[in-house]
């Protein structure tokens, strides 16, 4: 009896093992596989794909809403127009280079070159076709008289006044003939061609209602000269000779409205004008010193230098011509 119930026991216990041992392989075999979690994903499957749908329409709607918004067209810049009077020397083509490619810089400048010669010349002519600005070519040729010798000290006489008013004539002429007429938005500049000019000055004046102002450095024998401002107008000029002049600025100081040139058919330069009043000849019958406008910082800063190419010597090259020998002339310099 003892011994039967050992056996009842013992299979018991042995049924037991093997039931809990398949039941912990079973466990340990399901560790490894995925669980199907679908029912618990479906809220979250469910949020995701509509808000993926509302971004998709609301792309649709920008993409629609691009294409028939009508493009915004920017103000057109005020044209500048540069009249610059230019006569022939060994430096001409170096100088007009120097300044044209100064000039490929500045967005809607129109250049007007006014050449001191019976006719066009061709270096001009090629230089200007070259050079991929707007421009015009025009000449005017300075009378005998008004001419400074070999040897005239530079002060003597007022230069490019033929050109600058053959320059101020053809702009009148053609800006009547495009539309618009009188009222056309624009800013006319006098820059000689053996000056220095930072790309700033030319914004600084695009804006100019009447006549604008700034200073000049290197002139006048002294650092610079400028008008003084005071409560944003100004009141006189930092100028070492004849501050008392009506306007004592470098022909570089100064902008004028298109509008206020085609308003002033007359308004002209004075070729006899007395020394240091040839910009005063052309600004007295166009503002008051109430009305001009200063740039550059309350004409503070400088902006635009008068330089000079100094003279090049050619005494070598003149011992070399006297004997035969001089560089050949069909090479333009």
């Amino acid at each position: 009896m003892a011994t039967r119930m050992k056996l009842k026991l013992k299979t018991v216990f042995v049924l037991y093992f093997m039931v809990s041992l398949m039941g912990l392989i079973y466990a340990l075999m399901q560790l490894g596989q995925r669980c199907d979690c679908t029912e618990h994903n479906m809220p979250k499957d469910r949020t995701i794909s509509r808000l993926r749908g509302e971004l998709h329409r609301f792309q649709e709607q920008l993409r629609k809403s691009e294409a028939t918004k009508q493009p915004q067209k920017q103000p057109a810049k005020p044209t500048i127009f540069v009249i610059t009077p230019t006569y022939a020397r060994l430096v001409q083509k170096a100088e007009l280079t120097r300044l044209s490619q100064t000039f490929l810089n500045v967005p809607q400048l129109h250049w007007i070159v006014v050449e001191d010669s019976p006719h066009k010349t061709p270096l001009v002519t090629d230089l200007l076709v070259k050079s991929g600005l707007t421009h015009t070519h025009l000449h005017m040729p300075t009378a005998k008289d008004r001419k400074l010798q070999e040897g005239d000290p530079s002060w003597l006489k007022p230069r490019g006044v033929e050109q600058r008013n053959e320059g101020l004539r053809w702009l009148r002429e053609d800006r009547r003939a495009q539309p618009g007429g009188d009222n056309q938005q624009g800013v006319v500049y006098f820059a000689d061609d053996d000056n220095t000019y930072s790309l700033q000055i030319f914004e600084e004046m695009r804006s100019t209602e009447r006549v604008s102002v700034w200073p000049v450095g290197l002139v006048g024998g002294m650092k610079y000269e400028r008008p003084v401002v005071e409560g944003g107008k100004v009141v006189r000029f930092h100028t070492g000779w004849r501050p008392s002049r009506p306007f004592p600025m470098d022909m570089a100081g100064f902008a004028v409205s298109l509008k206020l040139i085609l308003a002033n058919q007359e308004a002209c330069f004075d070729g006899d004008a007395p020394m240091g009043f040839l910009e005063s000849s052309l600004l007295q019958g166009l503002v008051t010193m109430d009305e001009l406008e200063p740039k550059a910082d309350n004409c503070s800063k400088v902006l635009v230098w008068h330089t000079r190419t100094e003279k090049p010597k050619m005494k070598r090259e003149e011992a070399l011509q006297a004997q035969g020998l001089g560089s050949d002339r069909a090479v333009e310099v």
